[in-house]
């Protein structure tokens, strides 16, 4: 997938979106959140996420507790086709399911505190797994992952899931979007998600 910018996590920014939102459903009582949009070169707003629990804040601290966070974070990714940038400079590729597993897969390990590792040892580690997550996203079908079914809006769809020692990771399509999400310390398998009517609700 493309690498696009990431933008202030705004209602505004939000707004801006030309598909549909998704959380976790009224199952989840807990605290909800944004975090930043991504926007690709030509400013049109490609995906976001909206966070549910503990921040996965990663930190480099002696004394970090990220293992001891909870947290599930769903992904929501718009379907594009490959399409030109307007200003001739290049193309974009297609979105996936592919494109919301690995940006699942980016989060988790964004999410995941390596201290006190020294810095060039914790880049070479990201790097590496950076690099086994999108290969797993490519291979959906692959054995480092099962299916799940899960509800969307209360009807029950298909995912891909997978567990490592990080927390989990799953990715599947939503209607008009791809959907994908993770987590730690919180079950995946008693999830549902629901597409969010009132993003006013996550100002602060």
């Amino acid at each position: 997938m493309d690498t696009t910018s990431r933008t202030e996590p705004t209602v505004e920014a939000y707004l801006r979106a030309d598909f549909p939102w998704y959380s976790l459903d009224e199952g989840w009582t807990g605290r909800r959140w944004l975090a930043p949009v991504g926007t690709s070169p030509d400013g049109a707003v490609d995906y976001g996420s909206i966070g549910h629990g503990d921040e996965p804040v990663r930190s480099y601290g002696k004394q970090d507790q990220a293992e001891t966070r909870r947290y599930a974070v769903v992904v929501t990714v718009a379907r594009r086709p490959g399409r030109r940038l307007g200003d001739g400079t290049g193309t974009l590729d297609a979105t996936s399911v592919s494109s919301a597993a690995w940006l699942a897969g980016a989060g988790l390990l964004a999410a995941t505190a390596q201290s006190p590792l020294a810095r060039d040892i914790r880049q070479n580690w990201l790097d590496q797994q950076s690099a086994l997550a999108w290969d797993l996203a490519d291979d959906l079908q692959g054995s480092g992952w099962s299916s799940l079914t899960l509800p969307v809006n209360g009807t029950p769809q298909p995912f891909r899931y997978r567990e490592s020692e990080y927390g989990w990771v799953l990715a599947g399509d939503a209607p008009g979007v791809h959907l994908g999400a993770y987590g730690r310390g919180v079950s995946a398998y008693a999830l549902g998600f629901t597409t969010v009517t009132d993003l006013a609700a996550y100002a602060e």
